[in-house]
This record gives structure tokens, C-alpha cells and sequence, in this order.
């Protein structure tokens, strides 16, 4: 149109046979009419381009009424850049949508299709998930076939199990396929980091929650091992620098992390190092899922949006016969037992005022000879679950799987899947400037209390039983329930 202009002009200046007035009457007609036509064409399309930002389609007004008037399980937010991003991501997308400038009939269906794209989809199942949620907490007990949750070891029985449901009807993760074995997509699957690389593994061969189509995924797994890492690295730098270059080729290969800036993404580590890795990705810290053991809120541990998982230690090759039991309530003879290092801050406090000082309370930092650790388990109504390097401690899933009753001793630890588990009614929580007086503590519950919760203990064990092939409900399910309801906090459109 300038060149146009421009070619116009020049010829009316080369014009032999013009005047200075013809070209004063032309370029005052010639001006306003090209300008009046390019302010045409622009509110035309304009005009088309809002159209296609602001249709909507039948279910636009039900997602909209459901997100204001909805009670989700956990308040999450993600920041204001988060949410201008996925704006932005959604214009761009949109602007590939091709109108013509006649066409004023509403949009066709397929067009209307192709308009909901593969994250509205994704979001209207969700928003069908969180209102069935909503409906279970007046509605009645479902009927399953292999267990339905009941009793007061849930905050609501019914809640939890209508989100389970919907969990195991739509949830997909994506799992990113870069990076090598070992620091990748591999991790230790004995000892007491166990829970790091049985998950990595089982998430890796999983056909179920596992999708390879990354636009079918509701959330995205980083398949990193801290505790693999931890053999290779020794100093924390190394891990930030492993981290944030695993984070940029993923942002340089795929889309999804900048469109929630790793709101819909999540990791999970064992290691006492866990939480410090993710520190040098500061969307990894602020914005995305993260799956821990060290669940300590006192090192920036978020229950809103992060997960608190069971430290599990696996000493021997098998993972059968780790749930025995023990005796019943009335044959076990010792109120009180711990054994185990004395380290961090609690343990030097429960050692002073309890160690060998009492046949009720056995607290021991090594065994003696001829003494089975996992006998005086078996034996003990109460087992000692204090803190050491850090908050978490195997010894509250060994507890359980013994039938005793944990008491934990610690600060600022949340408990594992404490968002669906009410801890108080299976478990015993001393605070530290109390342990002086532990023995008081635990024999002032009734006798009757401590059956009611020692049958607890076994009902909720199996939310903590790790199988070599998973099963519904146990520990596996119970992590992918836990990231499946911060994923339901998180809204991308």
C-alpha cells in the first residue's frame, strides 16, 4: 500500500502536463481514501480476531460458574506471571485460526472442536472431577470391589473415595524420556531411599497413569534420582547445576512447562537432599509439585501444593512379607520401644531422659546381642518415631506395618497423605519439650482408646505397603493420589 502510494506520487511528480494544483486536489483525495481503506481492512480483522478470542461454546459458562462457586480441597494459586503466560500461550495459539472476511455464520462444529483445544479438554475433565468430589460429601458410600474407605482415619471416607475413583477413571502423566541412566530415570530400590526408585520405576513401566502422548498428560514427571545423584555429586552446587540444565533442554524441547511455568509438573526424592535440588529452579520451588520425604516446612515444604511420602527402608531383596502384624493388643508387654543412632537435634533428648532408664520406656541407641528389632516391634504397644538429620523417619512405616501405634516425636514434619489421613486417630504425636514426660503421656490414654487405635493401625497400613507388582490403594496409588489432587488445585485455562 506504501508502495503504492509512493508510485502514485512519483508519477504524479514526473507528470509533465500536471499542475502544482492538480497535485495538491490529488494527493488531498489519493491520502485520505488509502487511509480510509487500511482503517477498514484493520477493524475487519480486528474485528474477526476478537470473535475468535472472546466465543464461547455451551460449556465455557459451566467451567466459569464452577471455578467461582467451587470449595476445592486445598486453596493453590499459581503467581500472576504464571497465569499472563498461559494467557499469552492460549493467544498465540489461537491465532492460528484462519477466518475469511465474509463469512459471518457462527462457527461449525468441527471449528468449535478444534477451538476447545487438548488443554481445555484435559481442564473439562478435571472440572467434571473436582464438582463429583464436591457431590461425595453429601452423597452416599460407593460400592467397590476391593475396599471401600471407611472409618475416622479419613478426614471424609467418601471424598477420598470418589477422588480415587475419578484418579484411576482420567489421570495421565507424562514422563519425560530425557536424560540417561543413572541420574535419570533410575534409583535405588533398597534400603531406606527405596520409596525414590521404586516409584521411578513403577512409573516408568506403568500402563495405566503413564501416557507417551504429552497433549493426553495432566501432569508431567521430572524422573530424576537425588539419592542417584548423591553417589556421583557432593556438594549442592552440582545438583542445582544437573537440575536447572534438565529443566532448560525441557523447556527447549517441549512446551508444556512455560505454558504453567511447572505448575502441572512434579518430582520426587527420598534423599535428605531432596528439597535443597529443587532449590535452584526457583519455578521448581514456588510453582511445581514436589513429592518428599524430608517434609519439612521449616525448608520451604508447601502442604498446599507439595506432597508428603513415606520414607520406606527395604533391607533385604523382597518386598513380601514385610507386613506381619505382630501380636494383639492384649499380648504386647512393653509400653514404649526405640532403637537407633543418636543424631540431630530430638534424639540426644529422648537418649538423656529414657535410655536404659526404664523397662516400660526400652529406648536403646544400639541393641544388645540376642535382641531383634523387629521382635520388640512386634512386642510394644507404642513405638518412639523421633526425628534425626532430618523430620522424617522409617521407623513410623515400621511401626505400622508391626500393628504399633507410632508416636512422633519431631518439628515442623507433616505426616505422609495427611490431606486424606486424619493422623490423630491412629498415632501419638509428643511434642519435643514434652518428651520428659513421655511415659505419663502414654500411660494416661485409656486402654480402650489405644485398642481403637491400634485397629486403626492396621486398617491403614495398607496405604503404606509397597508390592513389587502395585495394587490399588497401597503406596504407589496413595503418591499418584496425593500429586493427582495438587494437580486438581492447579487451573491452566
Amino acid at each position: 500500500m506504501v508502495k503504492r502510494f509512493k508510485t502514485c506520487c512519483s508519477s504524479i511528480k514526473t507528470s509533465s502536463s500536471s499542475s502544482s494544483s492538480m497535485r495538491v486536489v490529488l494527493l488531498s483525495v489519493v491520502i485520505p481514501l488509502i487511509l480510509l481503506t487500511s482503517f477498514l481492512s484493520f477493524s475487519l480483522v480486528s474485528k474477526r480476531s476478537f470473535w475468535g478470542f472472546s466465543y464461547t461454546n455451551p460449556y465455557s459458562k459451566t467451567i466459569k460458574e464452577g471455578f467461582s462457586n467451587e470449595t476445592p480441597i486445598k486453596n493453590n494459586s499459581i503467581s500472576s506471571s504464571s497465569s499472563s503466560s498461559s494467557s499469552v500461550a492460549q493467544q498465540q495459539q489461537l491465532l492460528h485460526v484462519q477466518y475469511t472476511l465474509n463469512d459471518n455464520r457462527p462457527l461449525k462444529h468441527r471449528r468449535r472442536r478444534w477451538y476447545w483445544s487438548d488443554l481445555g479438554r484435559l481442564e473439562r475433565g478435571l472440572q467434571r472431577a473436582r464438582a463429583a468430589i464436591k457431590e461425595a460429601i453429601n452423597g452416599s458410600r460407593l460400592k467397590d470391589p476391593d475396599y471401600s474407605p471407611d472409618g475416622p482415619i479419613y478426614w471424609n471416607a467418601k471424598v477420598f473415595h470418589r477422588s480415587y475413583l475419578e484418579m484411576e477413571k482420567q489421570f495421565k502423566i507424562y514422563v519425560y524420556k530425557e536424560g540417561e541412566v543413572p541420574l535419570f530415570h533410575d534409583g535405588p530400590c533398597r534400603m531406606i531411599y527405596t520409596i525414590e526408585g521404586q516409584f521411578i520405576n513403577k512409573m516408568e513401566i506403568n500402563t495405566k497413569f503413564r501416557t507417551h502422548n504429552p497433549h493426553h498428560a495432566h501432569a508431567f514427571f521430572l524422573p530424576y534420582s537425588v539419592t542417584r545423584m548423591r553417589h556421583f555429586l557432593h556438594d549442592l552446587r552440582s545438583f542445582g547445576r544437573i537440575v536447572t540444565d534438565y529443566v532448560n533442554i525441557i523447556t527447549a524441547k517441549h512446551p508444556h512447562w512455560n505454558r504453567s511455568l511447572g505448575a502441572d509438573h512434579f518430582i520426587l526424592a527420598c534423599h535428605d537432599w531432596g528439597p535443597y535440588s529443587s532449590f535452584y529452579v526457583p519455578e521448581l520451588v514456588r510453582n511445581s509439585i514436589r513429592a518428599l520425604c524430608n517434609a519439612n516446612t521449616s525448608e520451604r515444604f508447601n502442604p498446599m501444593k507439595d506432597v508428603s511420602i513415606p520414607e520406606i527402608n527395604i533391607r533385604g531383596n523382597k518386598l513380601e512379607g514385610l507386613n506381619t502384624g505382630g501380636l494383639p493388643p492384649s499380648k504386647r508387654s512393653i509400653l514404649a520401644f526405640f532403637a537407633g543412632g543418636n543424631h540431630g537435634p530430638i534424639r540426644p533428648i529422648l537418649f538423656k531422659h529414657w535410655k536404659r532408664k526404664d523397662q516400660d520406656i526400652q529406648v536403646y541407641e544400639y541393641l544388645p546381642k540376642g535382641l531383634s528389632y523387629i521382635d520388640l516391634m512386634r512386642k510394644s504397644k507404642y513405638c518412639l518415631c523421633p526425628s534425626g538429620y532430618e523430620v522424617a523417619s522409617p521407623r513410623v512405616v515400621e511401626a505400622l506395618y508391626n500393628g504399633c501405634v507410632p508416636v512422633l516425636i519431631s518439628k515442623d514434619y507433616v505426616p505422609p497423605f495427611s490431606d486424606v489421613l486424619d493422623w490423630k486417630t491412629f498415632s501419638v504425636t509428643v511434642p519435643i519439650e514434652e518428651i520428659w514426660e513421655l511415659k505419663k503421656r502414654l500411660m494416661g490414654i485409656p486402654e480402650r482408646q489405644y485398642k481403637r487405635m491400634q485397629k486403626r493401625v492396621v486398617q491403614v497400613k495398607r496405604h503404606f505397603e509397597l508390592n513389587s507388582t502395585p495394587k490399588r490403594y497401597d503406596v504407589f496409588h496413595m503418591i499418584l493420589h496425593s500429586i493427582w489432587l495438587r494437580r486438581l488445585n492447579v487451573r491452566l485455562w
